[in-house]
């Protein structure tokens, strides 16, 4: 295992340094058995912090080209420290686009649904990477999509 290896698997998995070391430790540096790993542990992760209250976030819109299309999402969080971060207000945007392109029924709807940008991970999968990442809970609190 080196630096680039770690550099690589927290690229592609978003997953903190230090949590890519250990799984590509415990993996003996096999790039697709860390993955793995880290899958694992954000999934024990996000399912220890479910029943945390969630009361900061932020409203995210997103208009798709032409006008045509929008959609605005809540997502809720712990704490505004959190609320404030990069991966956490691009993952509402992530999901306003989502919600824009997919139109889902309702939040169970969504969450069950394949990621856009990559159809392997739902969007479930995708919040609990981020949930794995910041140390919070996170949830989608409403949605809307508009068309004209």
């Amino acid at each position: 295992m080196n630096i680039s290896d770690v550099k690589q698997l927290r690229e592609e998995t978003l997953a903190g340094i230090a949590e890519c070391k250990r799984a590509l430790e415990e993996a003996k540096g096999d790039m697709a058995q860390a993955k793995s790993l880290l899958n694992e542990w954000g999934v024990a992760k996000a399912a220890k912090k479910g029943d945390r209250e969630t009361s900061a976030g932020v409203v995210d819109s997103y208009i798709h080209a032409g006008g045509s299309v929008g959609a605005l999402v809540s997502l809720g969080c712990e704490t505004d420290f959190v609320a404030r971060t990069d991966d956490f207000k691009k993952l509402a945007h992530e999901i306003a686009m989502q919600v824009a392109a997919m139109n889902p029924k309702s939040v169970d709807d969504l969450m069950k649904q394949a990621y856009i940008r990559d159809a392997k991970l739902t969007v479930e999968d995708l919040i609990k990477q981020t949930i794995a990442k910041v140390g919070e809970n996170i949830k989608v609190v409403a949605m809307v999509r508009q068309k004209v």
